[in-house]
């Protein structure tokens, strides 16, 4: 299931929790080589500490963790500005209706364990489906995100069209990226098509007009 938990709701997710900040260690530090923050086993910076939404792929009973990445609104402190700048240094990218996902990351050993068949591409479109779907339901109109170069073409085999709008080396081994992309039901549509998927992926999946859309809390 795919689930967004908030600031209020971290108590009750601990475990998904644990295992998102242990599965970024080892992504993002171990597999990348970028210069994250480590605690032990875990990697959190600063941005975890303002208490941001997180989106959660796990099983039904919430204790194994697939997939993760972290909201924040481009309104308040953003990695994307603080951190990534140089990737897209002529493009202005504050309003209230454009969030930031950054940390999006697998845990490609667990996945292949419950779901043998499923191709890491694919598992990797889902979770950006999930994300369109959440954003739907919580009145964001645009998406933001920094990756490395080789993750265009599996956008593009999820049916997302994600604009680059700079990338800039010195923060790993390969350059980072910084694309945007819509929300929208057409944006949706295309993608379930690409992925062969029907139903909606995101448990609070609702089709409202953007002025009727539930607001992610970024603060308990």
């Amino acid at each position: 299931m795919f689930i967004l938990v908030q600031a209020h709701q971290y108590t009750r997710y601990q475990a998904l929790m644990d295992q998102a900040f242990r599965l970024r260690k080892r992504v993002f530090h171990d597999q990348l080589g970028w210069a994250v923050t480590i605690d032990g086993d875990c990697e959190r910076d600063e941005y975890d500490a303002l208490r941001p939404a997180y989106l959660m792929w796990s099983n039904d009973r919430a204790d194994r963790l697939y997939g993760t990445l972290r909201l924040m609104p481009t309104t308040g402190p953003t990695l994307l500005y603080d951190v990534f700048r140089d990737t897209f240094a002529g493009a202005s990218l504050i309003a209230p209706g454009i969030y930031e996902g950054t940390r999006m990351c697998l845990d490609e050993e667990i996945l292949s364990e419950d779901f043998p068949n499923l191709e890491s591409g694919k598992a990797f479109g889902m979770l950006l489906l999930a994300l369109c779907e959440c954003g739907l339901s919580h009145g964001i109109e645009t998406l933001v995100s920094n990756y490395e170069p080789h993750l265009a073409r599996v956008y593009r085999r999820a049916g997302l069209a994600v604009e680059e709008v700079g990338r800039a080396d010195g923060y790993g081994r390969s350059p980072v990226c910084c694309g945007v992309f819509e929300v929208s039901e057409e944006v949706r549509t295309r993608m379930q098509q690409a992925l062969g998927v029907g139903a909606p992926l995101y448990a609070g999946y609702r089709p409202h007009k953007k002025a009727d859309s539930e607001t992610v809390r970024i603060s308990a």
